[in-house]
């Protein structure tokens, strides 16, 4: 990679540098993928790693059919592993619209032991999966496929219906649809119930604690302590630690196995051999598993009406790619566990101040991966426990990488001193011919100097002659720029690179004038890579046609042969830093001819360019401290202030020209008094001490905010002679961490003594740590369950506390546990939760029923610790009201026996009613009788609509299916107002029809059985409501618009109007959902209401002086009709 420098930092350019690499490096995924899908046998492994690596990250390639092709496989795929089955389901009916081949099998399969009672369950396309299961698992299922974040549920815990297997379904969404993975649960395995989360976290708790007890400092320890308890935890033959380096290509870090496997520790291979979609898969699913590569992969089946191509890369199944599985198999690896490692990206914090949580972007660090010589299955409990485990893995990275940023941020303060040193003595030689120098500012393995025509060399440089082609290749192709830097001379374009050989590869390059400048030079990366498995001894090959690790690290030093390792932002700023110096302090000399300068004038200007100098590197070293995010102060001997940057100003809310010439110790807390001048005493003695905490006091608008608490590193500054002159402080503000510390002491001592109070005041409270395991368990919870504190505590919460066999407390059913589950996961996930009804039977068999409140437990960095159960029994007012909603469900129960028994007695009679008029259809009537018996079938029709309408949700939820019928308006009409003929002469209302004759028989398209429903309601209640001998008046109004050659958008609005004082208020509330107490008036209105809008119409309702009308608009289809030639 290289890139010449503009006046700017490299750090702005680094997020489109990898952008634009990782499209580069897809396009050679699909390449490497095509050509091993193409070559079968004759594949060489290493020729196309040398040709697809040599295409340059910086182009940006077009998307061609070879990298759509592979995408689309990559996500599309339609092979499964076959040690469990996959079920896909419409997310609305739950019905199968995919299945895996071998899931009739496993899931329907009889088993011997198990005696099965009636038909056996088909399962294919359109099957119902609640029939697949037994009740228990199948409403377990169906509420666990109602919840929002279902994958927070996983795994489920089901058992087929005919053999009464176990299986774990594991469930993740996907576009309108759910995909179900099914595990068999193996023998020796104790089955997990529903809401197994927080029991998976239990088995991670050992690998957990030692991860956490580390010390930091070292992120070699912190991979060497993970690998080895994976493999403790799985027992694979091999685990590795991968980590990914800035140019995608990935190094094994750290390794343990099994004696006898060849180490891989130390291995780096090319980019390729992990691609970067299977990368962006792995940030979706952090945990992979591979049982046999060898097995013979399954197929999915789907609905081939549906739109889409099913995509599996959420599923737990998804089977590996032919090019992976060859990689296995050559490398004598049958099984495999992959977990990744995702971190933050720490150059996208927020930029807003204000910002208390920045949003920062996720990377995938790398991996751990597991091998095994042999298949090798891992129940998904275990796994959970993986993924739970490289999560807090991957926070210790962080932790680790951020302490690598501070001391980056101290090297580059470093830099910063080494430039200041180097300026204040004979610059520009004093940088190459003294200690310390240029190559002493950034990891290099030469440097040279040109300036006034001379040349000064340090380490491994090129020869005169070639840097000469060098600085000629500059000036020609990259005048406009300061500088460059480069991994790889060769892929930057240099015509000579291969004749510098590999010990010169990378170059980092600028400009001090015209003439001069600065070179630093790198040799090759493989120089510095060193692999235990490597084979150094040139009797024995490999065959580097094949995909092996072996091949892969030579295929990585083939790629990097011509590339040195790429230079990091940090010493590009620094080397920027010291060329914007030298550029400040010096200007072009070249017209300056020494044989016309007098000795004594040159003398002056020497003093003059010192003096230069020295305002150079003071500007510079002032703009660093006046822009640092942390909080800087300076003092001189005598303790006065004579440095305050702008972020402890901020702090303080004290300004720099109020700061300075004041006592420190006038700016420190009373209480810090003793420490600041003990640490000051020994700073100007030439003692720096480090970490010393205190506090500093505040003012103006931030004096409320109280004293601010600062961790401070003291600096000894000196003059040319070693005295010291004053002291640096460099401090961290501590004061968020302060504060929370002293309110979670505060929270800690009221929680004991309020949990552990034995008043009888306080409520029966229960708790748990983040794993599940029940850590609270006080006086009132004992006097209510019976279960006394030590017979409960460091027992899994689920399953062992509260489950529904063999627990404490028992729970009445597998619903019960799914709900608590929910409540539970929703808790520990930071969640808010309400509060939710709860009953369980105590030791003594009585079922005690409650409300159930579950919060949060935070620790002080405001991260979930554990939850707070709070249970509140019946008072007795809440018995009645618990009695009044079991009668209110007993009256709703039998109200639903009473309809479903009308429903049946009125099918009866209606069926005799169709016969009757089917019978008078067959004899001979005139054209009224005709038309009367037509209007009967309307609402015979009508009538069996109304009473196949089950689920009112669909209606009122408006997923409700319509119908595409012809129909006209004048028949639909005829039979509307026909429903209310009876009931309008009784009163002697008059009903007008004011539609025009051509609207009327216009042929339309739509559901005219529900239009003639809506019509028929919003009539009945204008009868209801106008006064006797009043007056309807019906109009229609329609428009068209044209969307096709023969298709018409028709908008029909239809206005209902009646005379009287109009409908009531509240009727009008129920009819628009805004009251919570309806009738049966209103609930007719409210879902005729809905079905308008499922026509894409709504309902108005207009009142004027002495009448009222309801306006009712809906969209429709009709024919074009083409006129004469």
């Amino acid at each position: 990679m290289s890139t010449s420098r503009p006046d700017q930092s490299s750090s702005t350019s680094r997020g489109s540098r990898h952008s634009a690499r990782i499209v580069a490096q897809t396009t050679v995924d699909a390449k490497l993928h095509a050509d091993f899908e193409e070559s079968g046998d004759s594949f060489d492994y290493s020729s196309s790693v040398r040709v697809t690596n040599s295409v340059s990250a910086d182009l940006q390639p077009r998307p061609d059919k070879v990298t759509t092709a592979y995408l689309h496989h990559i996500q599309k795929g339609k092979l499964i592993q076959p040690f469990g089955c996959l079920l896909a389901l419409d997310e609305k009916t739950l019905k199968v619209i995919a299945y895996s081949e071998n899931a009739p099998e496993m899931l329907t399969m009889i088993s011997h032991a198990v005696p099965s009672v009636g038909e056996h369950p088909v399962l294919g396309i359109g099957t119902d999966v609640k029939t697949i299961f037994t009740a228990p698992s199948a409403s377990a299922l169906q509420k666990a496929l109602g919840f929002g974040e279902v994958s927070l549920l996983n795994p489920i815990l089901v058992h087929c219906k005919t053999s009464g297997k176990p299986f774990y379904a594991i469930v993740h969404r996907v576009t309108g649809s759910l995909v179900i993975d099914f595990e068999p649960v193996k023998p020796y395995e104790a089955p997990m119930t529903a809401a197994g989360a927080l029991q998976s976290y239990k088995l991670a708790a050992k690998a957990i604690t030692r991860l956490q007890s580390l010390p930091s400092g070292s992120m070699e320890r912190l991979c060497d302590t993970m690998v080895q308890e994976v493999f403790d935890l799985t027992g694979y033959d091999r685990v590795m630690a991968y980590k990914f380096h800035e140019d995608d290509h990935g190094e094994v870090i750290a390794e343990i196995s099994k004696s006898g496997l060849e180490p891989y520790l130390g291995l780096h291979y090319p980019a390729t051999d992990i691609p970067q979609a299977a990368r962006f898969l792995f940030m979706k699913n952090k945990v992979r598993m591979i049982v046999d590569c060898c097995a013979k992969n399954v197929k999915v089946l789907q609905d081939e009406k549906l739109p889409f191509d099913l995509t599996l890369c959420g599923s737990t199944l998804r089977a590996p790619h032919s090019c992976h599985v060859q990689y296995m198999q050559n490398m004598n690896s049958i099984a495999s566990l992959v977990m990744a490692v995702v971190v933050n990206e720490g150059d996208d914090e927020g930029d807003n101040p204000q910002s208390v949580l920045p949003q920062k972007r996720r990377r995938l660090w790398g991996l751990v991966v597991c091998h095994n010589t042999t298949p090798r299955f891992v129940p998904f409990p275990l796994r959970y426990a993986c993924e739970f485990l490289a999560q807090v893995f991957a926070i210790h990275v962080n932790k680790e990488l951020e302490l690598e940023n501070q001391i980056v941020e101290k090297n580059i303060l470093r830099t910063q001193t080494l430039l200041c040193d180097m300026l204040m003595r004979d610059v520009p030689l004093g940088i190459v011919s003294q200690n310390p120098n240029i190559m002493d500012l950034v990891k290099c393995d030469g440097a040279v100097l040109l300036y006034n025509n001379k040349t000064w060399r340090l380490g491994i440089t090129p020869s005169d002659l070639q840097l000469q082609d060098i600085v000629s290749w500059l000036s020609e192709n990259h005048m406009d720029s300061t500088g460059l830097s480069t991994d790889s001379l060769y892929d930057a374009g240099y015509p000579g690179a291969l004749a510098l050989g590999d010990v010169i590869c990378g170059m980092a390059a600028v400009r001090i004038t015209s003439k001069d400048m600065i070179f630093w030079f790198r040799s090759h990366t493989a120089s510095e890579i060193r692999w235990g498995g490597a084979k150094h001894d040139p009797g024995e090959k490999d065959d580097g046609r094949k995909m092996h690790p072996r091949s892969s690290f030579k295929a990585f030093l083939e790629v990097v042969k011509t590339r040195s390792f790429p230079w990091k932002d940090y010493e590009m700023d620094a080397i920027h830093s010291l060329q914007l110096i030298l550029r400040n302090a010096f200007k072009d000399v070249e017209a300056v001819d020494p044989h016309t300068t007098a000795i004594s004038t040159r003398l002056t200007d020497l003093k003059i360019e010192g003096m230069q100098e020295l305002e150079a590197v003071t500007s510079e070293m002032v703009r660093l401290i006046e822009t640092a995010t942390v909080p800087i102060l300076a003092v001189d001997v005598d303790g006065l202030v004579n440095g305050w940057n702008t972020k402890i100003a901020d702090l303080t809310g004290l300004p720099v020209d109020r700061a300075i010439g004041k006592h420190l110790l006038t700016l420190v807390e009373d209480s810090s008094t003793d420490s600041v001048k003990m640490m000051l005493d020994l700073a100007l003695r030439g003692q720096e001490e480090r970490n010393i905490q205190f506090e500093i006091k505040t003012y103006g608008s931030r004096t409320d905010a109280g004293p601010i608490s600062l961790v401070v590193n003291a600096c000894a500054s000196k003059d040319l002679n070693g005295e010291v002159v004053g002291v640096c402080f460099v401090a961290q503000d501590l004061t968020a961490q302060k504060i929370m510390m002293d309110k979670f002491t505060r929270i800690e001592g009221d929680y004991k003594a309020i949990v552990q109070n034995r008043n009888p005041l306080i409520p029966p409270i229960f708790g748990s740590d983040e794993f599940g395991w029940c850590s609270e368990w006080n006086t009132a919870m004992t006097k209510l369950t019976g279960w006394k504190r030590e017979e409960v505590i460091d027992k899994m919460l689920m399953g062992e506390v509260f489950g529904t066999q063999m627990s404490c407390c028992r729970l009445k059913n597998q619903e019960a546990i799914v709900n608590l589950g929910v409540v539970l996961n929703n808790a520990m996930t930071g969640q808010e939760t309400e509060k939710v009804p709860f009953g369980f039977f105590n030791r003594k068999g009585k079922y005690i029923e409650c409300l159930l409140c579950v919060s949060k437990k935070l620790d002080r960095e405001g991260a979930v610790t554990g939850l707070f159960c709070f249970l509140q029994l019946a008072s007795i007012e809440l018995q009645q009201a618990l009695h009044v909603q079991r009668l209110m469900e007993q009256t709703a129960v039998k109200r639903l026996k009473a309809l479903a028994y009308i429903k049946r007695q009125i099918r009866n009679p209606l069926a005799g009613l169709i016969f009757s008029r089917k019978m008078l259809e067959g004899t001979e009537l005139g054209s009224e009788q005709k038309q009367l018996l037509h209007t009967s079938a309307q609402c015979q029709r009508q009538l069996s609509k109304v009473l196949d309408d089950s689920d009112l949700d669909c209606i009122i939820d408006g997923y409700s299916d319509l119908e595409m019928v012809e129909f006209t308006l004048h028949e639909v009409l005829v039979a509307s107002i026909s429903q209310v003929m009876m009931k309008s002469k009784s009163k002697g209302i008059r009903l007008v029809q004011e539609a025009v004759e051509e609207i009327m028989n216009d042929t339309l398209y739509g559901d005219s059985l529900r239009l003639q429903q809506v019509l028929a309601d919003f009539l009945l209640i204008s009868v209801n409501f106008t006064e006797n001998g009043g007056q309807i008046v019906i109009a229609a109004r329609l428009t068209k618009d044209q969307l096709g050659e023969s298709v018409h958008l028709v908008r029909l609005e239809l206005r209902i109007t009646h005379t009287g004082v109009g409908i009531p208020e509240a009727l009008l509330n129920q009819m628009f959902g805004n009251d919570g107490d309806i009738s049966e008036e209103g609930i007719s209105l409210f879902i005729s209401r809905k079905l308008v809008k499922l026509m894409n119409g709504d309902v108005q309702y207009l009142k004027e002086a002495g009448k009222s009308t309801f306006i009712i608009s809906v969209e429709l289809a009709a024919a074009h009709k083409s006129g004469p030639n």
